[in-house]
């Protein structure tokens, strides 16, 4: 059972996406959010939660990010599943998330509805599972910052997301891409900075932040 604040945030998480593919953004997938258990603690949760992607905030790859009023950015290096035909993973590829975690959202209602911290994305090309494992690595201004092994599968990623969605009448559509979570500890940005993420054989992706 999906807690009852978390599916009141998605409808009201939901009227916004509508909105913005009613003014012309084009649907892109889902996130997930609060996917470690320290983030999940404080509000009770045993699983992770979700938001929406569409064009209106995805950044090209080596595209700048504004982050205007932002109070407090993080990165996030993550892999973006792509689903097939019959809801199941038909290829990965890196990804960025931006997310601003300094924007009081109130409580946990607020945070789902307020799109999980959201601010801007990147994605790779999605290519064919690959056999061997995903090591990310995460560089700032040239920096080694962080590095983690991603998950071997990414089912329980999509199961997530899949009933997240059921409990609010929504579904997955093949075609749609699911960023799966921080690999690493969210990591700050500040303007100036350009961060570079590689995921193994997935490829390197690079975001700055505006002055």
């Amino acid at each position: 059972m999906i807690d009852e604040r978390v599916v009141a945030g998605l409808r009201a998480q939901l009227e916004d996406r509508r909105a913005a593919l009613e003014w012309g953004a084009e649907r892109v997938g889902w996130k997930i959010g609060l996917n470690i258990p320290e983030a999940q603690e404080p509000f009770g949760l045993a699983e992770p939660v979700i938001g929406y992607l569409t064009s209106a905030t995805r950044l090209e790859d080596g595209g700048t990010h504004s982050g205007g009023d932002a109070g407090s950015l993080r990165l996030e290096p993550e892999v973006a599943v792509e689903i097939g035909p019959s809801g199941e993973v038909a290829g990965l590829g890196a990804a960025i998330e931006i997310v601003d975690v300094g924007r009081p959202l109130g409580g946990l209602e607020g945070i789902v509805a307020g799109n999980v911290f959201h601010r801007a994305f990147v994605l790779g090309p999605s290519r064919p599972t690959p056999p061997e494992p995903l090591d990310a690595v995460v560089t700032v201004n040239g920096e080694r910052r962080e590095t983690a092994e991603a998950p071997a599968d990414f089912a329980d990623a999509v199961d997530v997301v899949a009933r997240h969605l059921d409990a609010v009448g929504e579904r997955l559509e093949p075609g749609d891409r699911i960023i799966a979570g921080s690999l690493t500890p969210q990591i700050p940005l500040e303007p100036g900075d350009e961060a570079v993420v590689e995921v193994g054989a997935l490829g390197r992706l690079a975001v700055s932040v505006a002055l």
